[in-house]
């Protein structure tokens, strides 16, 4: 397996450096601040893709919250998959709550999707969600991000949270895979 991991490194192309994506962190984080500064938010962060986005932007958050965790995928350690799989659900109440929901990518948006409709279910008064990545794709998708640092091309990407069947998430930068795996 290291091997693979080592050849898609070798092979792959850098879309956007470590201060491209930290500016647009720095730039989410400013409309996040303004619009959830007196709303006392639950921050739901998507692993294990989310830890790095969510992780980087509460340091730069201005107003009281709390935080909590939600595991679903769709993925697991492939570069595929279509049926969502509950790992986790959050230990907070959401009733009567606004959360803010973070991830790594919205590519085809069927996960966030689900975590929102998962959210209207227990109660929230208001969902947010904010995506490092927002992928471009030739189709429509059922449900956007209110925040988003980088859009990017329909590519398979690792780095910044998102992963290459569970390795390079801590890459320092965003990195199209040169065989163009895309995940579906």
């Amino acid at each position: 397996m290291l091997a693979e991991i080592e050849q898609v490194q070798q092979n792959a192309q850098l879309l956007h450096t470590e201060a491209d994506v930290e500016a647009a962190i720095d730039k989410m984080a400013v409309h996040i601040n303004r619009t959830l500064a007196h709303k006392n938010p639950l921050i739901l962060c998507v692993m294990n893709g989310g830890v790095v986005t969510a992780g980087k932007l509460m340091t730069k958050f201005n107003f009281p919250l709390t935080l909590d965790a939600i595991n679903v995928t769709r993925y697991g350690q492939q570069t595929s998959g279509s049926q969502i799989n509950w790992l986790q659900k959050p230990a907070s109440s959401l009733q009567d709550r606004t959360i803010l929901i973070i991830d790594d990518i919205l590519d085809e948006g069927l996960t966030l999707q689900a975590i929102y409709q998962y959210c209207q279910a227990q109660g929230a008064s208001a969902i947010y969600s904010a995506v490092l990545v927002d992928k471009q794709l030739d189709k429509a998708k059922p449900i956007s991000a209110d925040f988003v640092g980088l859009s990017v091309i329909n590519r398979y990407l690792y780095g910044y949270g998102m992963d290459y069947k569970g390795y390079l998430r801590n890459a320092a930068g965003i990195y199209a895979c040169a065989t163009n795996k895309q995940k579906t």
